[in-house]
């Protein structure tokens, strides 16, 4: 069960990093026309830094996801050089909790806060974008990471006395 959820996350994460990839074309190609307007038009766009803004919200929320994935966070594993396996077993777990609450806080709080979106005022200054589908992309980032915690942990759990194929290797 858990193999088939990580896999079904793989995927996600596979849908989050074309979504990234296509916003980066979108970006760029944003900037190249907003500088090519500006100084070779001298005519400057109104509301682009508003399009290049949330076009790089949704690159942020691809990285996110497909980083968690790939095991591209930073993790720096200091207690291994002082002590033995078990302890740091223990402190692998109360790591991976601690994330995922500190992630599965931030993925209700992306919810509850961008399902306000224009009656809150969350909109871009200029064109009055507004922030809910970005709230809701960057929350269903967040909750596949936390997810892929959760999976983690207990595949952890699970080979407790063997080594976790999830930890991160030096």
């Amino acid at each position: 069960m858990l193999v088939w959820i990580e896999k079904q996350l793989g995927r996600m994460a596979w849908l989050f990093s074309l979504l990234g990839t296509m916003s980066v074309v979108v970006l760029m190609t944003v900037t190249v026309i907003a500088v090519f307007w500006r100084y070779v038009l001298n005519s400057p766009i109104f509301g682009i830094e508003d399009v290049s803004t949330m076009t790089l919200s949704v690159v942020v929320a691809a990285a996110v996801a497909y980083s968690a994935h790939q095991n591209g966070h930073v993790s720096v594993n200091v207690i291994s050089l002082i002590t033995g396996r078990r302890i740091t077993r223990c402190t692998d777990v109360l790591a991976r909790f601690l994330s995922i609450t500190m992630i599965g806080l931030a993925t209700y709080a992306l919810f509850s806060v961008g399902s306000c979106g224009l009656e809150c005022g969350q909109t871009t200054n200029n064109i009055t974008i507004v922030h809910t589908p970005f709230y809701y992309i960057l929350g269903f980032s967040m909750g596949s990471y936390t997810l892929l915690l959760l999976t983690q942990l207990l595949v952890g759990c699970l080979h407790w006395d063997g080594s976790d194929p999830n930890e991160a290797f030096d």
